[in-house]
């Protein structure tokens, strides 16, 4: 027999009612229920008269939905020479196919890129220090960084970097972008001023950055402490530019902001020009997940988190995958011209732009059409209305009906207890070092950090975590049956906590709902069914864990994780991508799904009072 077809048959009746008859017709055992009862505790239609209200904002929203437009071409046609710049990635690979951070390797890379660029009669400046990289250590990290004075102080900065992880020569990632760096620094030095290169109204910066292969050490480094940050409007990182995948564009930060519309525009219709179609880019819900959860990865990051404009243009892959055969025989030597050819477009029309705008918003870019981030925090704030309107209103008729509660929420605390001694344990694996922690930046999505998961370490946790779950289950598993009101109470002290959960999201970040949302409107709907069909309980409850599956899912595409997203998400957790407040939030809403999981599968038992004794208190039951 079915755990949920059980639970119904043993659920105590209240006094006085009459049990079915046994020749009852079909009809009469699918008579709808009255409004109120146990079988009808939500008032569906208070749900969907609030339900009415996000009308106004959804169009609010349509109203606000802009074109963005580009910054004007340059008069002057794109200079990049693809030919000399596949020369350069060759050369770059051939001498120092082995760039990985604090090796021989990549001190003969930055003085080969130094070399290159003085033969233009450009100066570089190093700025060198020391950095801890998990899964790497502690290791000499060295940026070059040249100047071309312009018209203004605004600055315009194109950057690049030039290690990788030493599995393969980098060909693509990053030897064509390093390459591509020192093409177009080479229009601004002096071979470039005989050819008739005028000066830049802004100043510009060249900056061919380390540590960029294990997420942007490089790029942290400058955006935190160069002198010039300050005067930054706009930021172009190149990273692999001779891939065979499409070209695409990434714009998430650390923070939940955007580039500017007009860089992401111009960038686009830059690109088209040069290889006919417009770049690809993460659609409107990978964004959306991106500003809820901004771990932003790449060399944009940094900037964007400190409200410098900033966009990465690559073909190569976040995962690193295939990087032993990222040689030169693989590189889109067309492509990479294009791309070349494009960087450089982008780069003199944000040089002709006369007021260049700078700074950050949030928003949803989609090419053409672009959506505010303000209009999008409204539609997820007034949708919260609908569900609080109906759990209110349970809880009132609860109220009214003196429904006992303190059981219930026993129960809820069990379950928190078991989820906040899980995260205990992650905290105590980061400090014990099996996950990774300590570091100014996300990991690289191959970096030893991820991939290298000491599996001893993981087991004990594991047993550890499974100890406090099965000392949680000899209270919460049920002797017997629990009662309709019991199931009525759990319901609601889960309905009530998890609108807790909302608010708190709301007060960390407004688009961090679109996590929660599908919880609200699944669950709440799930005492109105708790006597009905199992899938249809079950179906709701599913897609109530809809939200945090949709970060895992859009993550791990978008950095090609595969199966190891949910350790990549644990490591953006232990290094404080994701902050402690939200990952409070996120166990207090853990608790809530493993009640209601256990309220829908006819599993759920309100805890009684125990006295002193140990032994369980009677709990007045009223009807």
């Amino acid at each position: 027999m079915p755990a949920s077809d059980s639970r119904a048959r043993g659920r105590r009746r209240p006094p006085g009612a009459a049990r079915p008859p046994d020749g009852a017709q079909p009809a009469q055992r699918r008579r709808r229920a009255r409004k109120g009862s146990l079988d009808r505790p939500i008032n569906a239609a208070l749900v969907r008269a609030a339900g009415l209200l996000v009308i106004a904002p959804v169009l609010l929203l349509m109203l606000t939905i802009v074109r963005p437009g580009p910054y004007p071409a340059s008069a002057l046609p794109p200079s990049f020479d693809g030919v000399s710049a596949t020369g350069l990635a060759t050369e770059l690979v051939r001498d120092f196919p082995a760039r990985q951070p604090g090796t021989p390797g990549a001190t003969g890379a930055a003085d080969w890129v130094k070399e290159k660029l003085a033969l233009y009669g450009l100066r570089t400046t190093v700025d060198g220090w020391d950095q801890e990289i998990p899964g790497l250590g502690r290791v000499h990290l060295d940026n070059l960084v040249t100047v071309i004075p312009g018209a203004t102080e605004d600055a315009i900065l194109v950057l690049a970097h030039r290690d990788n992880i030493g599995v393969g020569p980098g060909a693509n990632d990053n030897a064509s972008g390093t390459a591509a760096l020192i093409e177009l620094a080479r229009g601004y030095g002096k071979l470039g001023t005989v050819a008739g290169r005028p000066t830049p109204m802004h100043t510009l910066v060249f900056l061919s950055s380390d540590g960029g292969a294990y997420g942007g050490y490089g790029a942290e480094r400058f955006a935190a402490t160069s002198p010039l940050r300050g005067r930054l409007r706009a930021v172009l990182s190149l990273d692999g530019l001779g891939g065979t995948a499409a070209p695409r564009l990434e714009l998430a930060g650390y923070v939940p902001r955007s580039p500017t519309p007009a860089l992401l525009r111009t960038a686009d219709v830059r690109v088209a020009e040069q290889q006919g179609r417009l770049p690809s880019r993460p659609g409107w819900l990978a964004q959306l997940v991106d500003l809820g959860v901004p771990f932003g990865y790449g060399e944009q990051a940094p900037f964007l988190a400190r409200g410098i404009s900033a966009i990465r243009l690559s073909t190569a892959s976040d995962r690193g995958s295939g990087a032993a055969a990222d040689t030169t025989a693989r590189l889109n030597v067309k492509r990479f011209a294009q791309l070349g050819r494009a960087a450089d477009s982008i780069l003199s029309s944000l040089d002709g732009g006369v007021e260049l705008v700078g700074g950050t918003t949030a928003h949803v870019y989609l090419g053409s059409k672009l959506i505010r981030g303000w209009a999008i925090e409204l539609v997820l704030l007034v949708a919260l209305v609908p569900f609080f309107a109906g759990t209110i209103d349970l809880f009132a008729r609860c109220r009214r009906r003196r429904l006992p509660l303190a059981g219930a929420w026993r129960a809820l605390r069990i379950r928190f207890a078991v989820w906040l001694w899980v995260g205990l344990l992650l905290g105590l694996g980061a400090l014990m070092g099996v996950f990774p922690r300590g570091s100014d930046i996300p990991p690289a999505p191959d970096s030893p950090a991820v991939r290298s998961w000491p599996v001893a370490w993981l087991l004990v946790l594991g047993a550890l975590a499974a100890l406090g779950w099965w000392r949680a289950r000899r209270t919460l598993v049920p002797p017997a049956p629990a009662t309709d009101d019991e199931v009525l109470g759990g319901y609601l002290v889960a309905l009530l906590t998890l609108g807790g959960v909302a608010v708190a999201t709301t007060v960390i970040s407004p688009y961090g709902l679109v996590f929660v949302l599908p919880s609200l409107y699944a669950w709440l709907w799930l005492p109105q069914v708790d006597r009905g069909s199992g899938w249809v309980r079950d179906t709701l409850y599913g897609i109530g864990l809809a939200g945090p599956a949709l970060a895992l899912v859009v993550i791990g595409t978008q950095l090609g994780l595969g199966l190891d997203a949910p350790l990549y998400v644990l490591s953006l957790m232990t290094l404080g991508f994701i902050p402690w407040q939200t990952v409070l939030v996120l166990i207090v809403w853990a608790a809530v799904a493993t009640q209601l999981g256990a309220l829908a599968a006819g599993r759920y038992r309100a805890v009684p009072h125990l006295r002193r004794s140990g032994r369980p208190q009677k709990v007045q039951t009223n009807y």
